[in-house]
């Protein structure tokens, strides 16, 4: 006889442990390797507990009494519902996305559990079947990632089309891309920000810079009244600036910086540069491309391309065309000058740090190249408003803080110091340390601690052992043991500043992991 209520515990007990999986797939961006990687961590956020009740099960099944089966249904539903419950109240730094594709990945994902469940139920005694069900979801998912594959390809294909033929439709629209290792989405930010008093302008909203995300914006945000549009390439891969390029065609390139960003999957440094220059090699002829050539990556690269290109600068200025200068930080931000064609500009902007005046000055030098006079960007420079997670000054409880945590790097994170070190009072970092470095990662969080000498009063590191190499350059310089203190989660590290730490202390938030890489 088929105990109906045994299958069911089965099945909710794998529930959380298949919502776990689906969220750490998508965290590592629906790819194998990376999911791999994570797999083999073994940061299984239920690990701990899991772990417990496995060897319960395993205790349990060297006991011969009646009511067996009944006694491991009930424990089986109480524990899957606990995992539930535990999920549901927990705080992720970045939660599953419910998107299309994952509604459809999860109802294909439940069906093949459902059908395994059935044949582990007729051929595996009791708590094995149990156990099984806890550790199948991080393997199925790869099986229910390849018989998707195929239906995401369609439906991706079917919705760029759609979002081409739009594009094909607007003759007059000025296409700006942006692409770079980092700083592309704060220059779309401030693009957007200068042109749109000028023009009617729609950039690509948040980190949309994928394919997908480009189309959707196009093919829900973009109308016949705009007259530009700003467009945010993201690359982690060779060959997607590649794709995009020829997607989107701009007439306006831009590549902000170059460096090691990304490296697990570019390999090397030459595919990263190579990659990240076709926004400028492939625009037309009658193009315009801007391009920072205080990146020696930038500047050491021979561009294949007749268009125009212009070069901004703020240390190798004798070759750029536009150079900003007399740079001034304080806790309203920052003051600067822009030079070009032998004149002088005065600018104010509420953004802070070396690299956000590079962005606008990227942003000034295209505004301007576009018809946009250079006394009509100070204005519009002025009122760039601050960018969300990029050395975003924030009031919080009485504490000023400064949040850089999207996706910090070794070039930003170094600058995000030297903004911190000229501000007054107790100077703290909070950081889980760089990642998606390649083989040299373990180098450059060395290097990052180092730089904190100096720099910073306390520095708070998320993770043990994520930060050793950081722990390692501390060390290397003499800096003082009882400054440096380790907590597991941000949550921690905020509840030691709001007891511990003066209101008059600046905070600098640099870097904000998500699950997946927390450790």
């Amino acid at each position: 006889m088929i105990n109906y209520f045994y299958i069911f515990s089965l099945f909710l007990l794998s529930i959380p442990f298949i919502k776990n999986a689906m969220h750490m797939f998508q965290q590592n961006r629906y790819e194998f390797y990376r999911y791999t990687k994570w797999l083999f961590s073994l940061k299984n956020l239920h690990f701990s507990i899991t772990l417990v009740y496995v060897v319960l099960l395993i205790i349990l099944s060297f006991i011969e009494f009646n009511y067996l089966t009944l006694i491991i249904s009930i424990l089986n539903i109480i524990f899957g519902l606990y995992l539930i419950y535990q999920d549901y109240h927990r705080a992720y730094i970045k939660p599953l996305v419910y998107t299309a594709r994952v509604k459809r990945t999860l109802l294909v994902f439940l069906i093949i559990d459902l059908l395994l469940i059935n044949l582990l139920y007729y051929h595996l005694p009791f708590t094995i079947d149990s156990i099984i069900v806890i550790y199948l979801p991080y393997l199925l998912i790869y099986l229910v990632a390849l018989i998707m594959m195929p239906v995401e390809r369609a439906v991706k294909n079917h919705y760029i089309n759609e979002a081409r033929s739009i594009l094909d439709k607007m003759d007059d629209l000025k296409i700006i891309g942006i692409t770079g290792s980092f700083g592309k989405t704060s220059v779309k930010n401030i693009v957007h920000d200068i042109l749109d008093e000028s023009f009617y302008t729609l950039m690509t909203p948040a980190s949309y810079n994928t394919p997908m995300g480009i189309t959707k914006t196009i093919r829900e945000y973009l109308k016949p009244i705009h007259e530009v549009f700003v467009c945010e390439m993201g690359a982690d891969h060779v060959g997607e600036i590649t794709y995009l390029m020829n997607f989107v065609k701009p007439k306006y390139g831009v590549v902000t910086s170059i460096g090691p960003q990304h490296l697990n999957t570019f390999k090397n440094m030459d595919n990263i540069i190579h990659e990240k220059m076709q926004a400028i090699e492939l625009l037309p002829e009658d193009g315009v491309g801007i391009i920072n050539i205080d990146n020696e990556y930038i500047n050491n690269y021979e561009i294949k391309n007749k268009c125009s290109i212009v070069k901004v600068a703020l240390h190798n200025t004798e070759k750029a065309d536009y150079i900003a200068t007399d740079i001034i930080y304080h806790k309203r931000g920052s003051a600067f000058t822009i030079v070009h064609d032998g004149q002088k500009y005065q600018y104010q902007t509420s953004l802070l740090g070396e690299h956000n005046i590079m962005n606008i000055l990227i942003a000034v030098a295209l505004a301007n190249k576009m018809g946009v006079p250079m006394e009509k960007t100070i204005r519009a420079v002025n009122n760039c408003r601050q960018i969300e997670h990029r050395l975003e000054i924030k009031e919080i409880n009485g504490y000023t803080f400064i949040d850089n945590a999207f996706n910090s790097n070794p070039v930003s994170s170094k600058h995000s110091l030297d903004v911190l070190k000229m501000m007054e009072g107790d100077r703290i970092v909070v950081t889980p340390g760089l990642i998606d470095l390649g083989a040299q990662e373990y180098e450059y969080n060395k290097e990052f601690g180092r730089y904190m000498l100096g720099r910073t009063d306390m520095v708070m590191l998320i993770g043990p052992k994520q930060t050793e190499a950081i722990k390692e350059g501390l060390k290397e310089v003499n800096y003082d043991a009882n400054k440096v203190l380790v907590f597991n989660t941000v949550k921690e590290a905020f509840s030691y500043i709001y007891q511990n730490v003066s209101r008059d202390a600046t905070i600098l938030l640099e870097n904000d992991l998500p699950d997946a890489f927390s450790k």
